[in-house]
């Protein structure tokens, strides 16, 4: 188990104030100092901000790739390796538009794209998320653009994992998120009942949220310290797969029928655990950042279906799924609908990180070079534009499933 990020959260103010991110960086300095002498390995510190439309201003929003290539280089000044300048907010219908030009303008730089308020999905918002994903697609010869951008669906403020990460105050705070898919893998291995693996688990994640909460609020008490984020975060070996935790339980491979069960199972224990929770918390099922994961999306065992099916019992969405490089915005438009649909009904946070791939269909291997990628194949993606009166735009008003008596 390792601490996938310290992220720290702040209205660094616009024009940028630099001494708030030299602040940051001391700040996170001390703390990856404090859990590593806990033997806590602190992969990367990050900053998250209040949302950019509000940071800018609407009269700035136009402004924001020149101060997210600002940002980028004044984060790195102060010794920090990633910042989310937060999600496009649909009382700002600009905002969404000028994310793909920020991206091409910057490195290191994350943004989301609110597609939710209240009980209400944004339909031209769904809409503008689609396009961002699109036009970011051919920025990169392999699509990785898109990695610096997900759809939001009912997702708070406070949350450490990018790109989702974002804050709604001035007050500085910090969270943790954990990548943590091992501790799984090895608290199923070997055990003949689901209830010896799941108080493992939980007794795992409890003894390790605690201590790092300990260290959180005693010896870095000067910030307001928001929670840890235990989703269970893969890396792309066999090792750390959360694909590889589901087969350890029983299931032959994820995708087939059982993989629902687990997902749920493996995020009931995250909640049963004793820490401070924040974020998502749940199981994460990043497609090409799991090796077991992009398996079987590459044998056509786990699909898009599926993924989103297990977002209805776990934690994050659809995370770094490959699509034909000539998907439209009106295709994946009701993929993202129905992501909507499923977090307001369930009163639950889900994003979608999109990767269409250039040049390529269906079927076709990737070709990702990045350490922190296992390739896979290019998922179809089962969609068509949306008819009337589903597609016809304006709000749609889901409230939450309350259970009967």
């Amino acid at each position: 188990m390792k601490i996938r990020s310290i992220t720290y959260f702040c209205n660094p103010k616009f024009p940028l104030e630099e001494k708030i991110l030299q602040d940051a960086g001391r700040f996170l300095s001390g703390a990856k100092a404090a859990f590593e002498a806990a033997g806590y390995e602190v992969q990367t510190v990050r900053v998250a901000t209040i949302p950019f439309p509000k940071l800018l201003g609407e009269k700035h929003i136009d402004e924001l790739p020149t101060f997210a290539n600002q940002f980028g280089k004044a984060i790195k000044d102060a010794g920090i390796f990633y910042a989310a300048l937060g999600p496009a907010l649909p009382e700002f219908p600009r905002s969404y538009q000028v994310i793909p030009e920020a991206i091409a303008a910057s490195k290191d730089i994350f943004f989301g794209g609110m597609m939710t308020s209240g009980n209400k999905i944004h339909f031209e918002q769904v809409k503008a998320c689609a396009e961002i994903i699109v036009k970011c697609a051919p920025l990169d010869p392999n699509g990785f653009a898109n990695l610096n951008f997900a759809a939001l669906a009912n997702v708070n403020a406070g949350a450490p994992f990018f790109p989702a990460a974002y804050h709604n105050d001035d007050k500085p705070a910090f969270a943790i998120a954990v990548e943590s898919a091992d501790v799984a893998v090895n608290a199923f291995a070997g055990q003949s009942t689901l209830d010896e693996g799941r108080s493992v688990l939980i007794s795992e994640l409890t003894k390790h949220g605690q201590a790092i909460a300990r260290i959180a609020n005693v010896e870095l008490s000067d910030t307001h310290f928001n929670g840890i984020d235990f989703s269970l975060a893969p890396f792309p070996d066999d090792a750390h797969s959360l694909g590889g935790a589901v087969e350890k339980m029983g299931v032959q491979k994820i995708g087939l029928h059982g993989s629902l069960a687990s997902a749920a199972i493996l995020t009931e224990a995250i909640e049963r655990a004793d820490f401070p929770h924040i974020g998502f918390n749940g199981f994460m099922q990043p497609v090409l950042e799991d090796t077991i994961l992009a398996k079987r999306a590459a044998e056509g065992t786990l699909t898009i279906k599926d993924a989103l099916l297990y977002s209805a019992v776990c934690g994050t969405g659809l995370d770094t799924v490959p699509i034909p490089g000539d998907t439209t915005a009106e295709q994946i438009t009701p993929l993202l609908l129905d992501l909507c649909a499923l977090a307001l009904r369930l009163d639950k946070p889900l994003t979608a990180r999109l990767m269409p791939v250039p040049g390529k269909q269906a079927g076709d291997v990737t070709e990702f070079d990045f350490a922190f990628f296992a390739n896979s194949k290019v998922m179809k993606l089962d969609s068509a534009p949306l008819g009337l009166p589903l597609g016809g735009g304006g709000t749609i008003s889901l409230h939450a499933r309350v259970p009967r008596p």
